[in-house]
C-alpha cells in the first residue's frame, strides 16, 4: 500500500527549528554544528587501521588521532553526523518520502547527474579542508556568532550559486 507523502515543512518554520537545534548544541555541547570534521575523523581512523605508521606520522591525521587513547569515531561531531543521517532516514520514512533513486532533470542522464554531483562534492570537499571547515559550520555557527567572515562567505556563496544557475538550468528543465 502506497500512501501520499506528507507536505514539506514551511521553510521559515524549518529555519527556526534549525536555529533551536544550533542553540541546543551551544547549550548542551558547548560547540556549534557542522559536518566536515566528522569526515576527516572517519578518514583518519580508516588510514590508522590500514597504515598506522603513516597515520601517526602524518600531522593532518595525527591531529584527529591524538595520543591514541580514544577513537576519533567517539568524537561528538561524528555522533552528530550519524544522528543527522539516521534522523533523515527515519524522517523520510515517516513522511512517506523514502524512494531510492537519482534526482535529475529531463536532459540529464543518471551518469551525467552523478558526474556533476561527484565533481561538485569533490570541489566542495577540497574547499572544506582548505578552509578548515564546512559550509554548514561556517554559515550556521559562524553566522550565529556574528563572524564577519561567515557573513561575507555566505553572500559570496549565494552570489556564486545565482551566477551558476543559468549555466546548469538547462539540465533541469
Amino acid at each position: 500500500m502506497t500512501r501520499e507523502p506528507q507536505r514539506y515543512w514551511n521553510p521559515y518554520a524549518a529555519g527556526v527549528a534549525l536555529g533551536l537545534v544550533l542553540l541546543s548544541a551551544f547549550a548542551l555541547v558547548g560547540r556549534g554544528i557542522g559536518v566536515s570534521g566528522a569526515a576527516a575523523a572517519v578518514v583518519a581512523t580508516g588510514v590508522d587501521a590500514v597504515a598506522p605508521a603513516h597515520a601517526r606520522g602524518n600531522a593532518y591525521f595525527g591531529a584527529y588521532l591524538g595520543d591514541g587513547s580514544r577513537s576519533p569515531l567517539g568524537d561528538w561531531i561524528v555522533v552528530e553526523v550519524a544522528g543527522v543521517l539516521l534522523g533523515g532516514l527515519v524522517s523520510a520514512g515517516l513522511a512517506g518520502r523514502f524512494r531510492p533513486g537519482v534526482e535529475r532533470g529531463p536532459r540529464a542522464g543518471v551518469r551525467t547527474r552523478l558526474a556533476y554531483a561527484f565533481a561538485g562534492g569533490a570541489i566542495m570537499g577540497f574547499g572544506t579542508r582548505l578552509a578548515r571547515g564546512c559550509t554548514s559550520g561556517l554559515a550556521l555557527t559562524g553566522g550565529a556568532l556574528l563572524s564577519v567572515g561567515a557573513w561575507v562567505f555566505m553572500l559570496a556563496l549565494f552570489t556564486a550559486g545565482y551566477a551558476m544557475a543559468p549555466l546548469v538550468r538547462r539540465q533541469w528543465t
